[in-house]
């Protein structure tokens, strides 16, 4: 390979070549990018090589029958990667000062909220009628939404990561000079439930920890990545079954697959219809407030799609609604 110049290694790292090695790492072979990027195998193969030569490296294990990717191919895709969404950030940015509606907000949602109460509100935000620059008449808001459905720690990871926009039910305040704004959800109670047929339901209350211990609990996965997860309710050598979400969570529990408490006002219905038992523990009651939180971008006012957010959740009835409006989970 002939010594490359600085000039030559910015001119091929191009948004089309990060893009390029985006595709061919998750696609896995040279033949399927270039089916999804519209290209011949041929083409791909070309563009790879100027890449490797303008760069001076291998990107690819040409041993391999596999488009698998040596160290430093790898490090170009993770950082290729955040580049694009630095560059895909700068023309949101772009975009919001032109019109002042972002193209697209991202929402972190806690699994424990009732997702009924968050999809009325996407409801009323594509109901909206706006006026957009060039536009000939009121239309909906050109923001695109994304929803995350994420856990414990992960709620809260997204947000402080940039990966979300708003968080809606982390568990923690935002320590000072974060960048981030915090208000109060509300506060959320749990109650211990198993099901009719579950062994701990014949038991006399209230229930120990030793006794708990003797049977599987039902555990939510925190979705963090980065930050430490939490673990609430497992008992020292316990035997758990993880799950992924609440709603999963209660489909186990119904079941009598393991034990483990779950809020109030998702068991509450479930009680009534003999589908759950509540149980009385010498466990510490666990009740703790959640909170919505946002970034705020170089101290200036929230998008128009974050500001109507924003506006929804300082309602009470909204408020109350997300914590406890759990009729999706209902039979």
């Amino acid at each position: 390979m002939k010594s490359p110049q600085p000039g030559d290694r910015r001119n091929v790292l191009t948004p089309e070549a990060l893009t390029m090695m985006d595709v061919i790492a998750r696609s896995g072979s040279f033949a399927a990018a270039a089916r999804e990027l519209g290209k011949v195998p041929s083409a791909l193969t070309y563009s790879v090589r100027q890449l490797e030569d303008a760069l001076d490296v291998l990107l690819f294990d040409r041993s391999s029958r596999q488009a698998r990717l040596t160290a430093a191919g790898e490090e170009l895709l993770r950082e290729g990667r955040r580049l694009l969404t630095e560059m895909d950030a700068v023309a949101n940015r772009v975009r919001r000062v032109a019109t002042g509606w972002e193209t697209q907000l991202t929402i972190a949602f806690e699994t424990v909220l009732a997702p009924s109460a968050l999809f009325e509100l996407v409801e009323a935000f594509y109901a909206l009628q706006v006026e957009t620059p060039g536009g000939d008449r009121p239309s909906p808001p050109p923001t695109r939404l994304k929803l995350r459905d994420e856990a414990l720690s992960g709620t809260w990871e997204t947000l402080a990561t940039g990966e979300a926009d708003l968080a809606i039910g982390v568990a923690a305040e935002p320590q000072g000079g974060s960048g981030i704004e915090c208000e109060p959800l509300g506060e959320l109670e749990w109650c211990f439930a198993v099901a009719p047929h579950h062994p701990l339901a014949r038991l006399p209350e209230p229930l120990t920890p030793e006794v708990i211990a003797q049977h599987r609990i039902v555990a939510i996965a925190d979705s963090a990545h980065r930050f430490a997860p939490m673990t609430f309710g497992v008992q020292p050598g316990q035997d758990v079954l993880t799950v992924p979400s609440l709603a999963a969570k209660l489909e186990a529990q119904l079941r009598g697959l393991g034990c483990g408490s779950m809020p109030q006002s998702l068991v509450r219905r479930h009680v009534e219809a003999g589908r759950l038992v509540v149980k009385e523990t010498t466990l510490p009651p666990r009740r703790g407030t959640l909170h919505y939180a946002w970034r705020v971008s170089g101290g200036g006012a929230p998008g128009e799609a974050l500001s109507w957010w924003l506006s929804q959740l300082r309602s009470p009835k909204t408020r109350r609604a997300l914590l406890e409006q759990h009729v999706g989970l209902l039979f």
